[in-house]
Order: C-alpha cells, then structure tokens, then sequence
C-alpha cells in the first residue's frame, strides 16, 4: 500500500475554526494529505476578532516539531503565525536540524485589514533567519511591502518586490493579489527565473477569513504529494477560488471559507 503524503503545520491555534492550525488541518485533509501540527499560539477568536491570545513557550514548540518529525515524517510543510522573535528563530533552527522541505511560509504579518500582527524584532527574524530556508513565500500586498521594503502601487511594483525576495534566499515568491485593484484576484509568482500570474474572480464577499492560511496549506498539501511548485500553485488556486467562492455564510462578522467546496464543487454548479 502506497504511504499517504504527510504535511506539517506550524501555525496558531483559532477557536472559530476558520483560519490558523483548524483551516490547515481541513485542508489537508480534504486534499487526501495526512496533517500534523506544532501550536505556536491559542487563540480565543472568532468572526468578529480576536479576544485573546496566548503565545506557546519556544520549547514546547520546537518539541512538537522533533515529535512529528522523528516518527511520524514529514513530505512538506508551512509556517502561519510565528507570534513572536524567539519562536521564529527556534522554528529555523528545527528546519535545518531536520531538513524540513519543501517549506512554504505564510508571513503572517499584516491582517486583511492592515493590523500588524509582528513586532519589529519578529519582522526581522522572519526575513534573516527563515524567508532564506522558504522554497515558497506567500505574502499578501501588505506583507510584500514590508519584506521587500517598498510601495507597491503597480504590477512593476510586484515584480521587483518578488525578485527582492528571492535574491535574499527564498527560491520562489507568490505575491497574493487578493489586496489588489484589478477586476480579477491575480496572484504572482516568480520562481527566480520566469513570472507566472493565476487568476480567479474576485468575488464581493466578506467571508474570506482564512483565506491565506488556507491556500498556502493546499500548496504546501500538493507540494506534498509530489507536485511541481508550479502545478501545486495552480491547483491551490483552484482550491481557494472554489473556497471563497461558496461560502458556508456562518458568524455575525467575517466568515471562514469553505474549505468543502473544491471537493464538492459539482454541488455548488
């Protein structure tokens, strides 16, 4: 019998289910990919914001990381929210001790609405110690701006952030066009050599919590399962297009996506 494809998230812990270690898992699972975790954060949150949160000691993090890896195994991961610099730096440190890849790392640093979820010392950490060990990085535009230390106002502007990026280690960057003006939600990638854009509809919707957690899992999901860095982005653009673009309309504020819908999208025609 052929061993399921396994993928670790390092990430936060969100109590309404919709983004963080919860999105992570559910699509992981949903894609066939058996999921692992390390909790970098609990939080008490739900549609309408964050309560509270609570940071995980460094330790019991990169513990979690030598559990899952020395047994279990580990066919691709991804970072979300890192919370703080000591945890960042422990999380590199767990990379390279185990050769951790492919690694996708979802910054998380700028919320949808512009909050800056990083402090400075983190913001730091997070582009000398870990964007180096990145086979793919997924700012959204907010993020690009501070990793890349630039506006961005145009589709130029993306290119050079993205080539910043990859001449300060990682080997390829996908600008989420999520953020973006155009009609279409346009996402770039550039992988050190060519420029590749995927687009979907943009849809009017609020119910987009989770959104980045969740595309960068279904990347990292089919990373895991053998695909090219390429084929594995086109699909998870399939996968969150699908995602946001049927939502399940639960809590009074910003909804999770759907993470159901790829897999029963004939449902939903």
């Amino acid at each position: 019998m052929k061993q399921i494809a396994r993928a670790l998230t390092i990430a936060g812990s969100d109590s309404g289910g919709g983004a963080g270690i919860q999105a992570d898992l559910k699509t992981f699972q949903e894609l066939y990919v058996f999921g692992m975790s390390s909790i970098t954060a609990i939080t008490a949150q739900n549609t309408l914001g964050v309560q509270k949160v609570g940071v995980v000691d460094p330790d019991l993090v990169a513990k979690q990381i030598d559990s899952v890896v020395t047994d279990l195994g580990v066919d691709a991961a991804k970072t979300g929210m890192l919370a703080n610099a000591e945890i960042i730096e422990v999380v590199a440190a767990k990379v390279k001790e185990h050769q951790i890849g492919p690694l996708v790392i979802d910054p998380v640093m700028v919320s949808t609405s512009g909050h800056q979820l990083l402090t400075e010392d983190a913001r730091v950490a997070m582009k000398e110690k870990l964007l180096p060990l990145a086979t793919l990085v997924t700012p959204n535009l907010h993020e690009a701006e501070i990793l890349a230390d630039q506006r961005i106002t145009g589709w130029e502007d993306r290119k050079q952030a993205a080539r910043k990026l990859v001449d300060e280690g990682a080997k390829a960057v996908i600008i989420k066009g999520g953020h973006g003006k155009e009609e279409e939600a346009i996402d770039l990638l550039y992988d050190g050599k060519d420029f590749v854009s995927f687009s979907s509809p943009r849809f009017k919707t609020k119910n987009t919590h989770g959104t980045g957690c969740t595309f960068s899992a279904a990347i990292t999901a089919y990373l895991a399962k053998g695909e090219s860095l390429h084929e594995a982005v086109r699909q998870a653009k399939n996968f969150i297009t699908a995602a946001v673009g049927n939502p399940l309309m639960l809590g009074k504020g910003n909804g999770p996506t759907n993470h159901f819908a790829y897999r029963r999208k004939e449902e939903y025609q």
